[in-house]
């Protein structure tokens, strides 16, 4: 017996020292528990942000981030006036990385739950979401929860929605799932799509912007209520708290918060199974033929060449021959005037059409007042191209008539269908016009535009470098596609 207790207290005297060094080099490798993560961030000027991988959140785009969640970390770092260090892990990692001070906010599309509670603080909500139930829509699936514990489900560690298949197995004991070590929800619907897992769960806000990425998924049973999306920062940081807090009431009052929105998510459509699988056909067979004039014209004009690329979608579908009953031709559809202003002598000839597309493009921005800034000023381009650049003045005048803001493409859109009833177009310049085409052109584009950057996504494409360009093509609206 006394033996017994002499290996006992050494035992114990090991796992004290070995639990001492472990927590003395934690402390060490983060900050000091002497400094408040505000004050920390502001000696040494940076922000440590943590994020996820994810079209919703944040994508690295080959060097130039991207998404909703980088777009807010940005500015809360140039609200505090320092450096953005951001960096992407898994849900589980983000939480462990604000825990033990690696991360000074995790910026990650998090749902605030009770269990997140005890060990995170939250900001404020900016976004509120349901858990989705994810298939292949060409397999069996369950019609309710009572049939979910016949299937196989696949869930992402250290995530919301194991918490709440957790609390779904007080109803359903036979429930059972795989939490996974996968970096992301997007690993797991590819899991989804190569029938590794028969079913998923994703955040709706994520769903409905990756969906397009995944055609053969769907959406098949809402899991939970609607939950509240918040930044997670170390608990108990006041100071911190505080900024988080007058940073997301400043950009609520200044509709900076809905512009961001509008941007990232105000443009999905309805999924169309058939467009998308229609675009992916196109994307490999046609446009391989044009896509060296899509990127010349991208170098020569400064405008990303997917952009271009997914203007031309739009108008012909990659068709080099394509004519419409109006008698507009070729891959950038241009009219025999405009082809004319541009000196395009052949308007089937893919090259030129490219090109004039292209310069016509540039030569509408040039008309947009120079206060507009972007993404607006691009949005209202595509709309002039579109629609022309009288009757999209046509449909500001009538927004600023509403007391709306004619510099806003999120208030103007609203208007553009009014084009085409008399009682408002009788009263302006320009007269008639099929006003809602426009809205439905620069949507489809930008769709456009987000499939290519997902489908190219791991090519090493020609970037353009905006050292090598003079000063007016730096300042041409398509350089918010780099930002």
């Amino acid at each position: 017996m006394k033996a017994e207790k002499i290996q006992y207290w050494r035992a114990f005297k090991l796992v004290a020292i070995v639990s001492f060094f472990a927590g003395l080099s934690a402390s060490l490798s983060t900050c000091s528990p002497n400094i408040s993560p505000i004050e920390e961030i502001l000696a040494t000027g940076e922000l440590r942000v943590v994020t996820r991988e994810n079209p919703a959140t944040y994508s690295p785009n080959n060097g130039d981030p991207i998404g909703f969640e980088y777009d807010l970390a940005k500015r809360f770092s140039e609200y505090l006036g320092v450096e953005l260090n951001i960096y992407s892990t898994s849900v589980s990692q983000a939480l462990l990385d604000i825990e033990n001070g690696r991360a000074h906010i995790a910026a990650a599309g998090l749902s605030v739950t009770e269990a997140r509670k005890l060990s995170v603080d939250f900001g404020p909500n900016y976004q509120e979401v349901t858990q989705q139930l994810i298939g292949r829509r060409d397999r069996k699936h369950p019609k309710d929860l009572n049939e979910l514990p016949y299937y196989k489900i696949g869930v992402l560690a250290g995530s919301s929605h194991l918490e709440r298949l957790i609390q779904l197995r007080a109803s359903f004991p036979d429930l059972n799932w795989d939490a996974q070590k996968a970096e992301s929800t997007i690993e797991l619907m590819e899991s989804v799509r190569n029938e590794n897992i028969e079913l998923t769960i994703v955040d709706s806000n994520e769903f409905a912007v990756t969906q397009r990425y995944f055609p053969k998924l769907n959406s098949l049973i809402e899991l939970s209520d609607i939950q509240e999306i918040a930044w997670a920062i170390p608990k108990n940081s006041t100071e911190l708290q505080n900024k988080v807090n007058s940073f997301f009431t400043e950009i609520e009052t200044s509709s900076e918060l809905d512009q961001l929105k509008e941007l990232h998510f105000g443009y999905i459509n309805s999924f169309d199974y058939f467009e998308v699988t229609s675009f992916k056909k196109n994307y490999e067979n046609l446009l391989p033929e044009f896509r060296n004039f899509f990127l010349q014209a991208g170098i020569d004009y400064g405008i990303d060449w997917k952009l271009l690329a997914a203007i031309s979608y739009q108008e012909s579908h990659w068709r080099k021959n394509a004519v419409s009953p109006t008698g507009v031709k070729g891959l950038m559809m241009l009219t025999n005037n405009t082809a004319a202003e541009m000196n395009v002598v052949d308007r089937t000839d893919p090259q030129q059409s490219i090109d004039g597309g292209a310069r016509y493009l540039l030569k509408i921005q040039d008309k947009i007042p120079e206060r507009i800034l972007f993404p607006d000023r691009l949005w209202f381009a595509l709309a002039g191209y579109n629609v022309g650049f009288g009757h999209l003045e046509d449909a500001r005048i009538l927004t600023q008539r509403a007391g709306r803001n004619a510099d806003l493409w999120s208030d103007v859109r609203e208007f553009l269908p009014l084009l085409s009833e008399k009682e408002y177009y009788s009263t302006l310049r320009f007269g008639k016009a099929r006003g809602s085409e426009p809205v439905k052109y620069v949507e489809n584009i930008r769709d456009y535009h987000d499939l290519l950057i997902w489908l190219t996504r791991n090519e090493n494409m020609p970037v353009i470098n905006d050292e090598e360009l003079s000063e007016p093509e730096r300042k041409t609206l398509f350089q918010i596609l780099d930002n």
